[in-house]
C-alpha cells in the first residue's frame, strides 16, 4: 500500500476479545495501531 490508498475490508480483534470490521467504522477517522505481541510487556 501506498500513503492516501484506501485500506482493503477487514476485521481484527481489539483488546476485549471482540471483532471490529474495518466497515464499522466507516465515515470516522480511525488510527490502527499494530506491534508484535512479543514485544509487549506481561
Amino acid at each position: 500500500m501506498k500513503e492516501g490508498d484506501k485500506a482493503p475490508a477487514f476485521a481484527l480483534k481489539d483488546q476485549d476479545g471482540k471483532e471490529i470490521r474495518l466497515a464499522d467504522c466507516a465515515g470516522k477517522w480511525v488510527v490502527f495501531f499494530f506491534y508484535p505481541k512479543a514485544d509487549t510487556p506481561g
